[in-house]
């Protein structure tokens, strides 16, 4: 992978190598650092560019984020719109019914999903992922 990419990028003097540790992800963030403002075409932007693929690999594999289930993801998005949970409750059929949805109570009805997704702008992908209820 290296060799390719010293091809693609001819960078032949450069010395990059796979980031294995947590020592050379530290140093190679480090390195990003001082060069991630160098010019377009040049060596060190060449450089930079091969960096971050190098980085967000060891980041997936090592930092990798779990995708929140559909109740956090609702209450993520209501953090971010600054709504309550009343400001759901006609998309969820009621005051009571979104109080029984975010407690976990109950789970999300496909017309309670399609509402959401126009509402919070989320995926229905996401909404109907399967999750526990609390008996």
């Amino acid at each position: 992978m290296i060799k390719l990419m010293q091809t693609l990028f001819k960078l032949d003097t450069m010395e990059i190598k796979l980031i294995k540790t947590e020592e050379d992800y530290q140093n190679a963030l480090s390195r990003l650092d001082q060069i991630f403002d160098a010019h377009e075409g040049s060596k060190e932007s060449d450089e930079a560019d091969i960096l971050v693929i190098l980085i967000h690999e060891y980041e997936n594999k090592h930092y990798a984020i779990d995708v929140p289930d559909p109740i956090e993801a609702i209450k993520i998005r209501m953090e971010e719109m600054q709504l309550k949970q009343k400001d759901l409750a006609d998309a969820l059929g009621g005051k009571n019914r979104a109080s029984e949805i975010l407690n976990r109570k109950r789970k999300l009805t496909v017309d309670m999903i399609r509402n959401l997704t126009v509402k919070l702008n989320l995926s229905a992908s996401l909404l109907i992922k399967d999750y526990k209820v609390s008996a």
